[in-house]
């Protein structure tokens, strides 16, 4: 980091305080997102060929169909298969977050980003959040502010995180971003509708419901330790003779599941899996889903927002049903470990990524039995814990409609019957210097885990 002596002048929004800053972006950004029937959809279509849900330009994303085969989950080593519906996106996007130093704190240029999907319009979001058609200018729109310092030379900027992440891998088909990290030295302004925030600032501002955005709370997992703010449950100086498990073991974890289990993944005309007279999934009157409403269904909104790139489109979006996900956490000898478990899904790219402790829909809240997620219930009712996070946020509202996902962390005592117990063999204690490690890389952690990571090294405590 810059020293304080040549750090930049304070980055700020005036006077200004935060909530009355929002209050006026929210104001200012006018927007309209109006529900149109799929096969009216304005520049989409379903391809002749296969009935995908395609784009006039052949660009941006469709809406695929997708063949599973695993023996994940099945409890007794027997292949099961099914098919859905998949969001295919060749394009790696860039999600890249700028910083800034002064006095010894460390601040994050974020913008107020109304997308189409979100629940309450505008969240923050990253310094870039743009796919390669969006900041390439096929849409022909106005050009993405600040490109210039994830791409090509970085105007000098410190490359302080850079892989290639995943995203949802239920709703879509081997996904990923680049999530960058730069630090700059310069005294940069933060145009209409961005600002500067401390790391202490967002910490705050994740604790509140639908305000940080995914693609924000992806990339500030990447975070190295050497910028972070001390907090209670954070990262301490702990190196890799204090963690339970050495990094060989954890990574031996994700390895024996990924060589385990079979995952077989066959990209599929969408007509095969709406037209199967043994599936599940129907085209309805205005969109896509199913009779007994699991999962998510997919549907179709016209967008008005004049403060975007482009002041009008059209797309489907995904609209699932509502999720938890959950993190087990607990000192070992004083340094803070996460549980994760290694789980495999649908579209994931190398068959298997770490997630959370807990990750499932609503839906298994009631379910009993075997059936019931693994450490459910402490998450829920922590006997000898408590609860250091417990928020809902939001899914990336570019592709989903209102899609919520409640996030908690449980921090157990050491000793808790719950920690100490064997553990089923797709679960590890994982300290949290091993996870930043982890998380230099792409495809080990998947996009729940590395939300509630940031969660947890930036406002708990």
């Amino acid at each position: 980091m810059a020293s304080s002596s040549t750090a930049p002048t304070p980055p700020a929004a005036g006077d200004v305080p935060f909530d009355q800053w929002l209050d006026e972006q929210r104001r200012g950004q006018h927007h309209t997102v109006r529900r149109v029937p799929l096969q009216a959809l304005p520049g989409w279509h379903f391809s002749r060929d296969t009935g995908d849900l395609v784009h006039s330009s052949g660009r941006f994303f469709s809406v695929s169909g997708l063949r599973v085969t695993t023996d994940y989950g099945t409890g007794e080593g027997r292949p099961h298969s099914w098919t859905q519906p998949v969001i295919v996106q060749r394009e790696v996007g860039v999600l890249g977050v700028l910083l800034r130093e002064h006095r010894g704190e460390v601040y994050c240029l974020l913008q107020a980003k109304m997308e189409p999907g979100n629940l309450n319009g505008v969240q923050m979001s990253p310094t870039v959040q743009a796919t390669r058609s969006n900041y390439t200018g096929v849409h022909r729109g106005r050009r993405v502010p600040y490109t210039e310092y994830f791409t090509g030379d970085r105007r000098g900027a410190r490359v302080l995180a850079d892989s290639l992440q995943s995203e949802q891998g239920w709703w879509f088909l081997h996904k990923r971003n680049r999530n960058v990290v730069v630090m700059t030295d310069e005294d940069v302004p933060a145009l209409d509708g961005f600002r500067w925030l401390s790391l202490r600032q967002i910490g705050a501002l994740l604790r509140r419901d639908h305000l940080m955005n995914m693609d924000s709370r992806t990339v500030l997992s990447a975070l190295p330790p050497q910028v972070l703010p001390c907090r209670g449950t954070g990262p301490g100086p702990a190196g890799e003779d204090d963690a339970l498990c050495s990094l060989t073991e954890v990574l031996s974890v994700l390895a024996d599941v990924r060589f385990r289990y079979e995952l077989s993944q066959e990209q599929l005309p969408l007509r095969e899996v709406l037209e199967s007279s043994a599936g599940p999934w129907r085209r309805t009157g205005d969109g896509i889903g199913r009779d007994d409403g699991r999962h998510f269904t997919v549907l179709g909104v016209t967008v008005e927002a004049q403060a975007r790139e482009v002041a009008r489109w059209s797309q489907p979006l995904l609209a699932p049903v509502a999720g938890l996900a959950g993190l087990l956490v607990r000192r070992v000898g004083g340094v803070p470990h996460v549980l994760l478990r290694a789980r495999v899904e649908a579209g994931t790219l190398n068959v298997a990524e770490f997630g959370p402790t807990v990750q499932c829909s609503t839906r298994h809240l009631s379910e009993r039995g075997a059936h019931r997620p693994e450490f459910l219930d402490t998450l829920l009712a922590p006997r000898a814990g408590r609860v250091v996070f417990d928020t809902e946020q939001s899914e990336e509202g570019g592709r989903f409609h209102h899609a919520l996902t409640r996030n908690r962390i449980v921090e157990l005592e050491e000793t808790d019957e719950a920690a100490v117990r064997a553990l089923p063999p797709d679960f590890c204690w994982v300290s949290v210097a091993q996870v930043q490690a982890l998380l230099r890389h792409g495809n080990y952690l998947n996009v729940q885990a590395r939300c509630l990571m940031t969660a947890l090294t930036l406002a708990t405590g």
